[in-house]
């Protein structure tokens, strides 16, 4: 029996406690945040996979009730000519179809499904430093309490306190050079199809939106340009990036300016960031996943999926290895070059959007690059832990 101490409460680190505690670990969750830790955040694309690695520690369910289905996308162009219309997922298979929901629903839905399971996750735990021992590490958070296990996973994002704590030469978060933009709104009724996702390349923008079966929109719009200053985002006024937003897509004829002049509140705003590829993820006793490890800009869309990945991998690696040097090391060798493919990928999707507004609809399927990961997944096969 093993047990850790996983950082952070977002989807990563919940995701991690609810697949570790099915392989038979003992876990407990300690979040900074003194309540949720989430906000209301963007809306999501939850592809195929992440629902298939939902499925392995039996959330898929429970998470498919705070979305909706999406089984198709479509890509039109600035003057609002359709260029392509492609499906998402398979209709045979549940587990393929894609869920449109907001980032804190996904949070929630993961909590109240460890909630259930007992698993204990504390809030207001800000980790102040970690030390490992010769039997494991002991983690001392800012409330003066120490805590030790046998391993600390850090699922505590982009802004992670573990990475440096692993890798002390680990390079900050990069701007990946886009402003992304999104809002919610009762009031717009853009042309649509059900379960269908919009995506508008735009001749300065990149822009999406779905709406729901109780006729909310939920939209996004990435933009290039120079990273915002966070007194800038914080302190500009409600309606300041709406009226930035609007001069650049009315630039074209499509629904997208309509869309954003009918959002309930104010347009919301952040930067595009990402991790540089090729850091150190472990040491003896200490390991980052989801984003703290290989966080991507938004493009593939894949994110979450990748980080709910990551949770059945760690959870299959420490079940099937016979020590925690072993399982780390194979769930890096085993994980590697898929996420790391996706921050690549994402990145150069980024660059192309800011040159020539293209728009990539998010597609698991298409970022399966490794022929053995259904075995890295499906929860009743052992993990390929000696496969080159």
């Amino acid at each position: 029996m093993v047990d850790v101490l996983v950082i952070g409460s977002g989807i990563a680190g919940t995701a991690a406690a609810l697949a570790l505690h099915k392989a038979g670990v003992r876990v407990s969750v300690h979040e900074a945040h003194p309540d949720s830790g989430a906000d209301i955040g963007a809306f999501l694309t939850l592809a195929g996979n992440g629902m298939t690695a939902l499925a392995q520690f039996g959330a898929d369910k429970e998470v498919a009730r705070h979305g909706f289905r999406l089984t198709a996308m479509r890509l039109t162009d600035g003057s609002g000519a359709e260029i392509a219309t492609s499906p998402l997922g398979r209709a045979e298979d549940p587990l393929s179809r894609y869920r449109c929901m907001r980032r804190a629903a996904l949070c929630r839905a993961l909590r109240s499904e460890a909630r259930r399971r007992g698993i204990e996750v504390r809030h207001g735990r800000r980790l102040a430093s970690a030390v490992e021992t010769a039997g494991g590490v002991a983690a001392t958070f800012s409330d003066g309490e120490t805590v030790e296990g046998d391993l600390l996973v850090g699922a505590d994002g982009l802004g992670s306190v573990v990475r440096p704590l692993i890798d002390p030469g680990s390079v900050p978060r990069r701007y990946a050079g886009q402003n992304i933009f999104y809002g919610y709104s009762t009031r717009a009724d853009p042309p649509h199809t059900s379960e269908r996702i919009e995506m508008i390349r735009g001749s300065a923008s990149s822009f999406g939106y779905a709406v729901s079966p109780e006729g909310e929109t939920s939209w996004f719009a990435r933009l290039p340009g120079d990273e915002l200053p966070t007194a800038e985002i914080n302190g500009a006024p409600p309606e300041h990036w709406r009226r930035h937003l609007l001069d650049t897509l009315r630039a074209d004829t499509t629904p997208a300016a309509d869309i954003v002049a009918a959002t309930d509140g104010p347009a919301m705003v952040t930067n595009a960031y990402d991790l540089p590829v090729g850091g150190t993820w472990h040491t003896r006793r200490m390991l980052v996943i989801g984003d703290a490890a290989h966080a991507a800009s938004p493009a593939t869309g894949q994110g979450a999926s990748m980080a709910l990945e990551d949770a059945v991998v760690l959870a299959k690696a420490l079940r099937d290895t016979d020590s925690t040097a072993a399982a780390l090391s194979a769930y890096d060798r085993l994980r590697r070059v898929l996420v790391e493919g996706n921050t690549q990928r994402s990145a150069e999707m980024t660059r192309g959007t800011a040159h020539r507004g293209r728009v990539t609809p998010p597609n698991g399927s298409a970022l399966k690059g490794d022929q053995h990961l259904d075995r890295h997944m499906a929860w009743h096969d052992r993990l390929p832990v000696a496969d080159t």
